[in-house]
């Protein structure tokens, strides 16, 4: 699976917007065009985090994601802006 961040700097990449629900995978890289860059920090959301896909919103707005120990919900928007390489453990 190829994707594109927001502003297309990470065309060989998934970004977090794509990835299907049980899926693990480690952050590589965050759009330098994304509006919440230093809010994905403040929670931990930096390269080299694993993060797992907990669940999609029933009309794809939100995707709640588990960085660390901790549960949170990200807009489609801002997760397109977040790149992934898979990890082990996807439930696909």
């Amino acid at each position: 699976m190829e994707g594109k961040c927001c502003c297309g700097c990470y065309a060989d990449k998934m970004s977090l917007a794509e990835l299907p629900i049980g899926t693990k995978a480690t952050i590589v890289g965050i759009s330098p065009e994304s509006r919440g860059a230093k809010k994905f920090a403040d929670v931990g959301i930096v390269p080299g985090t694993e993060l797992l896909i907990e669940a999609h919103a029933p009309f794809g707005g939100l995707i709640r994601v588990k960085v660390m120990e901790t549960s949170m919900a990200l807009h489609k928007d801002d997760a397109a802006c977040i790149m992934l390489e898979k990890s082990g453990g996807s439930n696909e």
